[in-house]
């Protein structure tokens, strides 16, 4: 039997270090921590590792196409495979920053790099294994915000990725032009951005279940809540660790469970979309 692998993106702080901490203690094998910057990384596993647990580190930026195939092709090599991802690396803009510029980066991160993550990494997803996207409530919100007509193209059963996509680089267009008002799009990049992710887990969930029937895989986008963070700031109300509950549920579905799979889940429940 080969060693089970867990690699958890943007986990040097917050929410994702919380992630790897609770897996060190709860998932049998080894745990990744990573992150886009090395002596970040380093200074977070050296701090777990002060509290007596055993994370590993990788260098992975996933704005970086080659830092990405770099770590996919390490953990094929050393492991086969992955067993547990979960996409938590993503950005949001605190300071008042001009809606394009804001949409442009936001989503870059956050929808498009994570994509990118997917394309290389879901191949190396072994049979029984794990997908977790970090999103948000921000994303229903959204959603929720959008034209009815936006609204039906997101929640149609059989919408594609290369729709998805297309939806989604509309709206950085469109924001550079200032007419995603009045095109039907909230004000929210971020929200945009969560709403993307959301949906394309929708998607690849699908895909999986046609392409991989017997494989078992449990692929799932979920809220950690208002997480004290650099991100959210000191007013939140959950701890890291507390943000961290719904994401590793997902991560440690017990083997042979057949769901959740492509939903979107809260508080360990799944919520309506």
């Amino acid at each position: 039997m080969s060693t089970r692998v867990a690699v958890v993106t943007g986990s040097n702080k917050g929410i994702g270090l919380a992630i790897v901490r609770a897996l060190c203690k709860q998932f049998q094998g080894d745990v990744y921590l990573t992150s886009r910057d090395i002596g970040r990384g380093q200074e977070a596993v050296a701090s777990l590792t002060s509290e007596g647990l055993k994370p590993m580190f990788q260098q992975l930026d996933i704005n970086d196409l080659n830092s990405i195939t770099t770590a996919a092709a390490y953990f094929k090599e050393k492991y086969g495979g992955v067993d547990v991802l979960i996409n938590n690396a993503g950005i949001a803009f605190k300071e008042t920053t001009p809606c394009a510029v804001e949409a442009e980066v936001t989503l870059k991160t956050n929808f498009f790099a994570t994509r990118d993550m997917l394309i290389h990494f879901l191949p190396l997803i072994k049979p029984g294994g794990r997908v977790v996207n970090v999103s948000s409530n921000s994303g229903l919100r959204a959603l929720n915000q959008c034209s009815p007509a936006l609204q039906q193209r997101f929640r149609i059963e059989d919408i594609t990725e290369d729709e998805l996509v297309g939806l989604m680089q509309q709206f950085v267009d469109k924001t550079k032009k200032e007419e995603h008002k009045k095109d039907g799009w909230p004000e929210t990049a971020y929200g945009v951005s969560k709403l993307g992710l959301t949906t394309l887990s929708m998607i690849q969930a699908r895909r999986l279940s046609k392409e991989r029937p017997n494989d078992g895989i449990l692929l799932n986008a979920c809220c950690p809540g208002w997480v004290r963070t650099d991100m959210a700031g000191p007013k939140a109300t959950k701890s890291p660790d507390e943000g961290a509950v719904t994401p590793v549920y997902l991560a440690l579905l017990p083997p042979g469970a057949t769901g959740p799979h492509g939903k979107f889940v809260s508080e360990k429940e799944v919520q309506p979309w």
